[in-house]
């Protein structure tokens, strides 16, 4: 399998099923879906899910829903969705992001290129398509091959992560008239929603086996992980994303404890 894509779900059925259903339209084969759900009731009996089941049965994609419960926080469900992948690349994809019919055609390809541990391509949050933030849309792009960086809170480099709010991403592309057909990788000091991770570089680096060091409350798992990825293999992001956020409110409420600060050396 190339790709196992891994959802993290919990009480968004409705969101769940708007993400599936643009996953039974991706261009690209050679994928997998399994859904960790944490849901107070199973998304798996749902009858729409099941029907979403069928027409992934008919595309000879596999879908799994799996129950991991109890919660024991976020790491601990990224970690459990990668002990059951089996693809060459990992797609962690929140349950409430909806994805064009290229994107995982164009990630493949773009991680496929490089020697890099994963490639994100940012979700839009299109409520905010004419909030123009010019001051937030600052950009570098790897001309060659992307090389790793060690990115430092407080730096120049950590304020890569702007251009990520509301429609930047969205913004700079229509600007600079990057297409499906050129696209282009830039330099991040994160990315979330949507990222493809080279599975044996995350498993070889521990993957989310750090949720046993943190409370059950926390965020910040992704940043952590991505640091230390791109520490020693690089990572980037891709123009245009074909994301879309469907802007519901977090249910990660609690984010008191952030994991790059809990677990810093």
């Amino acid at each position: 399998m190339k790709v196992s894509v891994l959802i993290p779900t919990y009480n968004r059925l409705t969101a769940l099923i708007a993400t599936l259903t643009a996953l039974t339209a991706q261009d690209f084969s050679g994928f997998e879906v399994i859904v960790a759900d944490q849901s107070d009731n199973f998304t798996g009996n749902n009858g729409v899910i099941q029907t979403l089941q069928r027409i992934f049965d008919l595309h000879k994609t596999p879908l799994k829903l799996v129950q991991n419960l109890p919660k024991k926080g976020i790491a601990h469900q990224r970690q459990f969705l990668l002990d059951q992948s089996t693809g060459e690349y990992s797609l962690y994809l929140d349950d409430d992001i909806i994805l064009e019919p290229d994107v995982i055609g164009r990630m493949v390809k773009a991680l496929d290129e490089e020697n890099a541990a994963f490639v994100g391509m940012m979700p839009i949050g299109l409520s905010y398509s004419k909030d123009i933030r010019a001051h937030q849309q600052q950009i570098e792009f790897w001309e060659d091959k992307v090389q790793p960086e060690t990115i430092q809170p407080k730096t120049t480099e950590w304020q890569r992560h702007v251009v990520h709010n509301a429609a930047n991403i969205m913004h700079v592309a229509q600007q600079l008239n990057i297409q499906p057909e050129n696209q282009k990788k830039y330099k991040i000091a994160w990315v979330g929603g949507c990222i493809l991770y080279d599975t044996e570089k995350l498993r070889e680096n521990g993957g989310f086996t750090f949720w046993e060091q943190l409370p059950e409350e926390h965020c910040g798992e992704e940043v952590y992980i991505q640091q230390k990825l791109m520490k020693k293999y690089g990572g980037f992001g891709l123009l245009p994303s074909g994301g879309y956020h469907l802007e519901l409110p977090t249910t990660l409420v609690n984010r008191e404890v952030n994991a790059p600060e809990f677990l810093r050396d």
